[in-house]
């Protein structure tokens, strides 16, 4: 769905200014400008950019007011469009992907003011718990421009299976002809045997399996003339919709049901972000391989140093060998229950155009009502207990087993008490794992070799990539959010994420973090005005990063 100028109003007023934030976020931090008090300029070819700044933060998380072009204001269509045209210069950039990001910048716009017209004011009751999480990233990454584009998805599909608008819906199931199916499983049963706990409507025909897809990906997948000719052959029967609901998560592929053992991390070939989201089979074997891993000796290892936080695993698979793929789906452990308080950090520092602060302002000020202290003392002592429930796991597994995960914030969920506090935490992602090549060793000897599994890489490599995922979007994530707010002052904030990975033993992303003066950071900007899909190629150059100056080297040399 293209961008459309929409009705004027106060969810759409305030979309529009996020959308503004979001872009010259993105273009400072990628550019290198610094931003300061009072404001900013922008030389771009149509002219200069003119921005008050309202908020100057070392973690980039700038609040901006509303920008000139040479003295005429310009909103999100009029500034996507300069920026886009400056970068179709400056790197040589076809027409088409000019058009393209002008296109996804103004859809995910539209996107967000369907949110946040949709919750009305308002938020989920506390405390917070899975689901309520999985539905609340209103706004999304707020260093993308198209962080909520899905223009492959009409209205009714949009209603349906947005997690965002509470969509549900139930799984269309086929029955395939046991030689056209591929799976893996890391379980003692094989990932069919997993399937037929979730039930299909009719049972497969003696010689075929059961396999789940999502309906807008069925439809797409019939469409397709190899598709329809198996379906023509009876290789490939339509078993027609299954008896229980389903419910989007955050990542909008990956679904879950309260009273199932297993999520499911369906294919889905509609572009979200900067990728089409079919799951491809190397993928799949990670998750399975991961798995091992966990369970020969790494989980338990883990639960003895950490025992409040976990990995969650996918250790099954189950596809179709057809050309172009798309039906690949893989088997998530399912560990959370309906009332659980477990909640993505995405939904937490989520900024919430029109519909009120974000939800981990709102926890923090109701812990300061119940305790009597001041919201930036509680806010201090609650990224000082996440620092310790979730972001030292992740460095042990780096300092331990040479394992590094992208901890960005959506695969980053943390387990609260009743009063908002945090007292756990998980991580998720068959996708976000790097092992330094200096350990493979050890992991090979303990789980066998890897068979085919890309996930060594060099440690250079695996340590910067640690540096951006835990330390640029996760912990300066939570810290800019906050201060952003104006809950707590980032200075001190970032002393307390200095002095408590300092605390750490070492590891290879916590050493980057502390003494580099410059970090890596994904451009997300760059990355999709060049239109790449960074699940191609190669990992090295799957995003554009640029460098940006180390706010934590920054604390230490004051």
């Amino acid at each position: 769905m293209k961008g459309t100028a929409l009705p004027a109003g106060p969810v759409t007023a305030a979309a529009d200014h996020a959308v503004v934030e979001t872009l010259l976020r993105c273009w400072v931090r990628e550019h290198g400008i610094t931003v300061g008090g009072g404001e900013v300029s922008l030389e771009v070819r149509a002219g200069t950019i003119t921005v008050p700044v309202t908020v100057a933060s070392a973690t980039g998380w700038h609040r901006f007011g509303s920008p000139t072009l040479d003295g005429a204001t310009v909103g999100p269509e009029g500034l996507v469009a300069v920026l886009a045209d400056d970068l179709h210069a400056r790197h040589q950039l076809g027409p088409e992907r000019r058009r393209d990001l002008v296109a996804r910048t103004l859809s995910s716009r539209d996107r967000i003011v369907d949110h946040a017209a949709a919750r009305a004011g308002a938020s989920p009751p506390m405390p917070l718990t899975f689901l309520d999480g999985e539905q609340e990233l209103i706004a999304g990454h707020p260093f993308h421009p198209a962080a909520k584009s899905r223009e492959d998805l009409d209205a009714t599909e949009l209603l349906a299976y947005s997690p965002e608008l509470r969509g549900s819906f139930r799984l269309r199931w086929f029955a395939v002809d046991r030689g056209l199916v591929a799976s893996g499983s890391a379980l003692r049963r094989p990932a069919e045997a997993l399937l037929a706990e979730l039930g299909s409507p009719t049972a497969a025909p003696a010689g075929m399996v059961a396999v789940p897809l999502h309906p807008w990906q069925a439809d797409a997948l019939l469409a397709r003339p190899v598709v329809a000719r198996l379906a023509g052959d009876g290789a490939l029967r339509d078993l027609g919709d299954g008896d229980d609901v389903w419910f989007p998560t955050s990542s909008l592929r990956t679904v879950w049901r309260p009273d199932a053992p297993w999520m499911l991390k369906l294919s889905l070939g509609v572009r979200v972000t900067n990728s089409r989201r079919e799951n491809r089979r190397d993928e799949l074997r990670l998750g399975q391989h991961s798995h091992r891993i966990v369970a020969a000796g790494v989980g338990r290892e883990l639960a003895a140093a950490h025992p409040r936080f976990r990995i969650v695993t996918d250790p099954a698979w189950i596809g179709v060998d057809v050309d172009g793929g798309g039906f690949e789906t893989g088997i998530r452990d399912n560990p959370f229950g309906p009332a659980d308080p477990v909640v993505c950090m995405a939904a937490l520092v989520d900024e919430r155009p029109g519909c009120g602060a974000p939800l981990l302002v709102r926890l923090l000020h109701d812990l300061a009502g119940r305790e009597c202290r001041a919201a930036d003392a509680v806010a201090a002592e609650w990224v000082r207990r996440y620092l310790r429930e979730v972001i030292a796991p992740l460095a042990w597994l780096d300092t331990t087993w040479g394992i590094v995960l992208e901890a960005h914030h959506q695969n980053t969920l943390v387990t609260l008490d009743g009063g908002g506090w945090p007292v756990g935490g998980w991580y998720r992602d068959n996708q976000g794992w790097y092992v330094a090549a200096s350990a493979a060793p050890r992991l090979h000897a303990l789980v066998g070799q890897w068979g085919g599994v890309d996930a060594v890489f060099d440690d250079g490599l695996v340590a910067r990539r640690g540096a951006y995922y835990l330390g640029v979007n996760n912990l300066f994530g939570v810290v800019g959010a906050l201060s952003a707010a104006r809950v707590a002052d980032e200075e001190l904030l970032l002393g307390i994420v200095r002095s408590e990975l300092a605390a750490l033993p070492r590891s290879r992303v916590v050493d980057v973090l502390l003494h580099a003066p410059h970090l890596p950071c994904k451009a997300n900007l760059l990355t999709c005005a060049d239109g790449r899909d960074e699940l191609d190629g190669p990992v090295e150059h799957q995003s554009v990063y640029v460098a940006i100056p180390n706010p934590l080297a920054e604390v230490a040399a004051r």
